[in-house]
């Protein structure tokens, strides 16, 4: 009989969470690096060449991958004949590695995790509790899957009950343009087929552990119901020409993954889950010979790039900047901004309407007059950092504050990624606004444009916490313009034109 100790497991877990923050799958770096050179259109190649420096960068300097560190989710599978020296539960061990992992002095992540989500939504400040699902297997081994999920990604799964006679490819075309850009593809989507609602979420989820095999199963050709899926949806979706950061391109899915299960015959049930381009997952066994041991991908698996930013780009001066110089900024122009920036995301903008609603002013240091605010949440700085890795969220939660924000504070740009939606764009079409759009998935490079930071305003709200940004050369695209012309909507309908064209021939 296996005995595994507390502090085995408790260590496995914490050094994992360690390991996939700064280090992508093997499987993962193989396949975008393909996408990269494939790539026909100029803005997705450009975007996913900045993921893959900065995960390159991210794996050198031992730094998050992405600002948002994830919400941590685990599946144990425990072998019957298992003895555990322990005083813990499962669960409890469980977080108590995600407390270690995050608050590791040489790696700070960042806790994003909150309790009362209904009501105070106040950050538990050490990123628990994971979410673990745990089953009882034969065996003398623990076996864990184990992920770092992003929350703009996870805010784009989709879930409905089909008419068995329905077709699930077409409501998954239906559903995936619908996603928009913000769970930052190209990336996977796992897909749940099958057993009750809230198998088929967990099928999905379960699918997006697995490695990326979508050329291998190409190559040999499809043997089941569930490869032929695949495969027909890894086609289509990409045909869609959402691409990289939805600019339109070639990959928008890196893999499609699928498992599925046994349901009524009165039912269909279907779960997609998509994962971003930071995907961090990793698995191990424990035997009882001690904690597991996590090997590195050599550096020769990253693809030698150099990006070209300063070719063509806009250098911009944000000090002293007025709607009459953005007024001459055109859909998908490259930006290299410097000077000052103000940050802020979904808690921050529901203070400022609130004091806007009471009649008070804003705190001091809080002038948006004729200035941009760049929606972010970063990771705490360490050692020598000014800021830890700080790439953008997702736009359109702030959608529903831009009208405000455009209005009452005198603000003229924003900074984030992914689309925006109609609200937002005919504010910002009203106002004369522009937005543009860093790269997600691309933080530690973004942080690198950092020079100085500071806290302004909010502080209890941690990382939510309004900051000054000192930037230089941060690169960005001019995503929606001052007419309210969006490349998220001109970008994929050109591509899927282009595609559509390149299959017939």
């Amino acid at each position: 009989m296996t005995t595994i100790t507390q502090e085995d497991f408790i260590a496995s877990i914490a050094d994992a969470l360690q390991f996939i923050s700064y280090y992508h799958p093997a499987d993962f770096i193989k396949s975008m690096t393909e996408a990269w050179e494939r790539e026909a259109s100029p803005a997705a190649k450009d975007a996913i060449a900045q993921i893959l420096v900065n995960s390159r960068m991210c794996a050198e300097g031992h730094r998050p991958i992405c600002q948002d560190t994830g919400m941590v989710v685990a599946f144990v599978n425990v072998g019957m004949n298992v003895r555990w020296e322990a005083e813990m539960g499962i669960e409890e061990m469980v977080n108590e590695g995600v407390r270690r992992a995050y608050s590791h002095p040489d790696n700070v992540l960042r806790a994003s995790m909150v309790a009362d989500p209904a009501g105070a939504r106040k950050n538990t400040r050490d990123n628990t509790p994971a979410v673990v699902h745990t089953r009882i297997v034969p065996g003398d081994e623990v076996e864990v899957r184990i992920a770092a999920k992003g929350g703009g990604s996870e805010n784009k799964s989709k879930f409905t009950v089909l008419n068995p006679s329905s077709s699930l490819v077409d409501w998954i075309l239906e559903v995936v343009p619908q996603m928009g850009a913000g769970w930052c593809p190209p990336g996977m989507l796992g897909i749940g087929i099958g057993g009750s609602g809230e198998k088929a979420m967990l099928l999905a989820k379960e699918a997006l552990m697995e490695h990326i095999d979508i050329h291998e199963l190409k190559a040999r050709g499809a043997e089941t119901t569930s490869e032929k899926l695949r495969l027909e949806l890894y086609e289509k979706i990409n045909a869609l020409g959402i691409g990289a950061q939805g600019l339109g391109g070639m990959t928008t899915v890196l893999d499609v993954k699928i498992k599925d299960f046994p349901t009524h015959a009165a039912s269909l049930p279907v779960a997609v889950i998509p994962n971003c381009a930071a995907t961090r997952h990793a698995e191990f066994r424990l035997d009882g010979s001690g904690p597991a041991r996590f090997t590195p991908p050599p550096l020769s698996d990253w693809p030698a790039i150099a990006l070209g930013a300063e070719e063509g780009a806009r250098r911009v001066n944000l000090d002293g900047l007025s709607k009459a110089d953005i007024a001459q900024w055109k859909p998908g122009e490259r930006i290299l901004l410097s000077g000052k920036l103000l940050t802020g995301r979904d808690a921050a903008h529901k203070r400022i309407q609130s004091l806007i609603e009471k009649g008070e002013p804003l705190p001091d240091g809080v002038d948006f007059n004729d200035r941009f605010i760049y929606y972010v949440g970063p990771v705490d700085p360490v050692r020598d950092e000014v800021v830890g890795p700080a790439g953008p969220t997702t736009s359109t939660r702030m959608d529903k504050f831009t009208e405000m924000m455009l209005s009452q504070t005198g603000l003229i740009g924003m900074v984030g990624k992914a689309e925006r939606g109609p609200v937002a764009l005919e504010a910002i079409r009203n106002h004369g606004a522009v937005y543009l759009m860093a790269v997600g998935g691309a933080a530690y490079l973004v942080s690198k444009a950092i020079r100085s930071a500071r806290i302004v305003a909010f502080e209890d709200l941690g990382m939510e916490a309004i900051r000054e940004f000192e930037i230089e050369d941060m690169p960005v695209t001019v995503a929606v313009d001052s007419r309210g012309e969006s490349v998220h909507r001109s970008g994929p309908a050109e591509w899927r034109v282009k595609i559509a064209a390149m299959q017939k021939k």
